[in-house]
Formats: C-alpha cells, sequence, structure tokens
C-alpha cells in the first residue's frame, strides 16, 4: 500500500465557487444541483431488475459486445446488470494514448461508489462512457509526457477534413512512429505493450481507447461504452426527441437557470444563446458534426424551423430522421449526460469540478426529460508523487501548498532562502526584526500626531520594508548563482507537480505512470477513491 495524505479540496488553486460551495455542502449550491457529494441516497435507484426498461435486454447485449474477452471481474460485471444491478457511469473524450491522468481517475472513482453501493447491498457496475461524438479533434489528438528535464508533447497530425467526431477517426501509418517515440520515452513494460497493441493503424481512436483502458482496469471489471453508434441512440431517442420538440422551452428554461445562477453569484459552465439547441446533426456525406440552431417563427413557419450549416429542416424533418437513423443527432454537453442517464438507468454520475458545475444547469433538463435528477459526485483529484521527486520535497522541506503557490522562479527564490548558511539567515532576519520593532511603534506614534502625517509615515514604512525585502532576494539569488543544483531541484518539482502552473492530473498523460509504476497503479486509486468526501490527495509512489 502506497503512502497517501489528504488535502482539503480548497488546496487545490483555480476551482470555481460553485463547486468549492458543492464541496462543502452549501445549501445555495445544493438548490442547483439537489444533494451533496458526502448523499448516499443515490445507492438507493432503481436496482431491482423488475425496474428496469424494457429496452435493457438490448443495452446489456451491447455492452457485451462491446467488451468482447472480458477479464473475470468485467464478465462478473456484465452478469450483474444481467441480473438488475445499477450503474455508476462516468466518462471521457477518447485522447490520444489514454488522455491525461484525470482519466482513470474518473475510471477509479465510479469503480470505488459501486464497489461501495455492492458492499452495502445494492449491486452496483461501472460504466466508462466514451465520448466519442465530441468533435474537437485538437483537443484529443496529443498527450504530454515527462522526459527527465522536460515535458514531450506527442501530437498525431492525422486531423480529418471536416469537424467530425473523433471516435470513428482511423488511425493510420503515422501512428507507428508516434508508438515509437512512445516507447522510447516510457520504456519497456506491459503499460507499453498494452499502448502499442490499442493504437495500430486499421483501429479507431474509440477502439484504441476502450482497449487501453479495459486492459489498465481489467482487475477491477471496469465496463467501457460507445454510444455512438444506431444501436444506443434508437435506446436513448426519447430523450433527442423531447429536445427537438421541445427545444424552445428547453432554451427559455435554461436562461431562466443561467439568470438563476448569476444571482446566486455563480457563472453558467455552458454559454446558452437564444438560438441556441441541445442538438448537433451528423452530416450524412462529409461526417461532419454541426450545430442545429432555431430559426425564429414565422407566418410561414409557425413552429419555427431549424439550421445546420446551410440546411433547413422542419421540427417534422428531425423526427423522421431520428425514427430512421438516430445516430445521426448528436446531444450537446448539457443534454448528454440526460442522454447518457435515460438508457443505462444511472444511480450516479462522476464527473469533474467542470461538469459538476454544468450539471447545475442540466438539472432543469433532467427535471423535464426524466422526472428525476441523477446525483452528480465528484472524481478523486490527487498528484502522484515519484520517489525522486519525493526525496525533493524531503529535502527542502516543501509542502504541496507551497508548491502550488509559485511559479519555479519564485519556487528556486524559496529554495535558495531556505539553502542559506545558518549565520546569513540569522542576520537577514535579527536585521527584518529589529526594523520591524522600531518602525512599528514609529509609524504608530506618527499616526497619533495626526492622520495625514500617519499615512506619510506609512508610505515611507512600506519602502523600507521593500528594500528590507530586496535585500533577502539579493542574497538569495547570489545563493542561487552559487548553487545553480536549486534551480534545477526548483524546475523538476514544478514540472512534476505544479507543470505550467496547472495541475499534474490536467496535463500529464496517464500511460506513462502506468508504465512506471504497473497497472496495479489501477487498484491503488481506485482504493484511495473510496474516500467520498471532496479533497486533493497527494499519493507517494
Amino acid at each position: 500500500m502506497l503512502t497517501a495524505e489528504r488535502h482539503p479540496i480548497t488546496v487545490v488553486p483555480g476551482l470555481h465557487r460553485l463547486f468549492l460551495d458543492y464541496c462543502s455542502q452549501a445549501a445555495a449550491a445544493r438548490g442547483f444541483l439537489g444533494s451533496g457529494p458526502l448523499d448516499e441516497s443515490w445507492r438507493e435507484g432503481s436496482h431491482a431488475s423488475s425496474q428496469r426498461p424494457a429496452h435493457w435486454p438490448d443495452l446489456i447485449s451491447l455492452l457485451a459486445e462491446q467488451n468482447a474477452s472480458p477479464s473475470p471481474a468485467a464478465a462478473a460485471a456484465l452478469e450483474a446488470l444481467r441480473n438488475g444491478a445499477g450503474t455508476v457511469v462516468t466518462g471521457q473524450q477518447v485522447g490520444l494514448f489514454g488522455g491525461p491522468l484525470f482519466t482513470p481517475f474518473k475510471a477509479a472513482t465510479a469503480l470505488a461508489r459501486a464497489r461501495q453501493a455492492t458492499a452495502a447491498g445494492r449491486p452496483h457496475a461501472a460504466i466508462f462512457w466514451l465520448a466519442t461524438e465530441d468533435h474537437d479533434f485538437a483537443e484529443i489528438n496529443h498527450v504530454v509526457f515527462p522526459a527527465r528535464r522536460e515535458l514531450r508533447t506527442l501530437t498525431w497530425a492525422g486531423a480529418p477534413e471536416a469537424a467530425r467526431p473523433v471516435g470513428g477517426i482511423l488511425l493510420d501509418e503515422s501512428i507507428t512512429p508516434l508508438v515509437d517515440e512512445a516507447r522510447e520515452l516510457l520504456g519497456a513494460s506491459d503499460a507499453m505493450e498494452a499502448l502499442a497493441e490499442a493504437y495500430r493503424p486499421g483501429r479507431t481512436l474509440a477502439q484504441a481507447f476502450a482497449e487501453f483502458y479495459s486492459r489498465a482496469f481489467a482487475a477491477q471489471g471496469l465496463l467501457v461504452l460507445d454510444a455512438s453508434g444506431r444501436e444506443f441512440h434508437r435506446m436513448g431517442a426519447p430523450v433527442l426527441r423531447a429536445a427537438v420538440e421541445c427545444a424552445d422551452e428547453f432554451t427559455a428554461t435554461l436562461l431562466d437557470r443561467n439568470r438563476e445562477l448569476e444571482a446566486a453569484g455563480y457563472h453558467a459552465q455552458v454559454n446558452v444563446a437564444p438560438d441556441s439547441s441541445l442538438l448537433f446533426l451528423i452530416d450524412e456525406k462529409s461526417g461532419a458534426r454541426v450545430a442545429l440552431k432555431r430559426l425564429p417563427e414565422t407566418a410561414a413557419e409557425p413552429d419555427g424551423l431549424w439550421q445546420a450549416g446551410r440546411q433547413s429542416y422542419s421540427t417534422a424533418d428531425l423526427v423522421a430522421l431520428l425514427e430512421a437513423a438516430p445516430e445521426r443527432i448528436s446531444p450537446s454537453a448539457l443534454l448528454r449526460p440526460v442522454f447518457q442517464d435515460f438508457p443505462l438507468s444511472t444511480s450516479a454520475i462522476i464527473g469533474g469540478p467542470a461538469e459538476i458545475a454544468y450539471f447545475a444547469q442540466s438539472a432543469v433538463l433532467y427535471e423535464r426529460i426524466l422526472g428525476r435528477v441523477t446525483p452528480a459526485l465528484p472524481r478523486f483529484s490527487g498528484t502522484l508523487v515519484e520517489p525522486a521527486i519525493g526525496a525533493l520535497l524531503n529535502q527542502h522541506g516543501l509542502t504541496l501548498e507551497e508548491v502550488f503557490a509559485e511559479t519555479p522562479a519564485s519556487l528556486a527564490q524559496r529554495l535558495a532562502e531556505r539553502a542559506m548558511p545558518g549565520e546569513e539567515k540569522r542576520k537577514l532576519e535579527s536585521a527584518g526584526a529589529a526594523l520591524e520593532a522600531e518602525l512599528t511603534p514609529l509609524v504608530d506614534w506618527m499616526r497619533a500626531l495626526d492622520a495625514g502625517l500617519g499615512q506619510s509615515a506609512e508610505t515611507a514604512a512600506g519602502k523600507i520594508r521593500y528594500q528590507m525585502g530586496r535585500l533577502r532576494s539579493l542574497a538569495a539569488n547570489f545563493e542561487l548563482q552559487r548553487e545553480a543544483s536549486l534551480t534545477r531541484h526548483a524546475e523538476a518539482i514544478s514540472q512534476a507537480l505544479y507543470p505550467g502552473g496547472g495541475l499534474q492530473e490536467r496535463l500529464h498523460g496517464a500511460a506513462y505512470y502506468f508504465a512506471r509504476h504497473g497497472f496495479e497503479l489501477a487498484e491503488e486509486i481506485t482504493a484511495q477513491a473510496a474516500n467520498p468526501s471532496p479533497g486533493h490527495t497527494v499519493l507517494w509512489l
């Protein structure tokens, strides 16, 4: 078992207020999200087979088809679903070589919650939803791996001609040299072999991503689901049809919700305009995913029209298309969780901070379409500390909060100040203390004589304090020049734990850690994700 340290979620920089209020179970946030992170009532969701929808056998068949040759744990999860087990669902875009580190964090959290519900007598299985219908290729065509003293970005240049759903894009021969480059960076390991086997010419991005994570979480029984095909879209068609037939009502409802969020001091995560819709259309010829927009009502078209690119459609046209080819109608970010949870009868959905925030908007769609709101629970958040970086943290007495608060340059300055010989530090500290001891009562005395005089004294005192700080910086800079290793240490720590001023989990590729520490890491993260209280975990590898 690895060593772990738990920190409050507030240690993470840059989180918006709605998510922080949700984590603290503030009443204002609960009013938008319906439940808090520690609410366990989701386990009581409709898990009995008698309560499953009519399409449940078809859903199990689709899952069995997409999880062919399952591991024993995955086979047990499929069997549990056949017997009416509930589902805990998470998902992510199908990124190159497994995407960023928070991707397995999501999977591990879904597995941990499913385990807990099962142990409490409510059998559940974890399903990883592949967000294959997203069309932003630039978001998923690259991965970042640590490489000694730098971060290396591997980018696949196989861009599609149109903004097509990324899941169906075929890998061609250009992926092979990229796999070789990854092997050079990551070295030989079971994870690297799984990566090379998954990401090979002739596979789609969805197939490659699904195969890699099926291998990574084989022992835990994670099931993957690509919902972009006709079979799943037919199961979710009632949700899509509601979005077509009630488009104007839903837009008005979302605009009202956005105003409510803003009035409460929050902001809407997803922008909604009066002509927005919750749908995209997949072009039959190019395969492009084009936003469907609502056109104003006219005398000739009292029900209004829809526009996708240069083509216009009536509501009846879209309903007919939905019946004939449901896979050509694709949900937006706000509708997707509803479209997902209707066929899956989801008990709980696992999301990151941004996803939890836009659930505050999606909740009104849940209520109008499903008559219920699926509880949204936060994913595991963590920083993985490798042994060499852990040694540097201990050597310099650094905490995670200090690393998060600094740039590489300012962190180097901090290390230099700590590395000064004891006599130098004592002289600086003594001078600073003596200065403050004399300066503070002097300014207080002058303020008591006259307010204007006191203000001038405070200004002058600030300049004196600044010069004292400058003396400290001069001494630290001299120490930096004398000890070049301190700069290297600061850069290594920042690159490993807070790369580019952002969380490690959002930038570093997950495959790097599986290659370095084995697929056993999947169980370690799942075990750490068992704590339902929102926080940030430092895991010492």
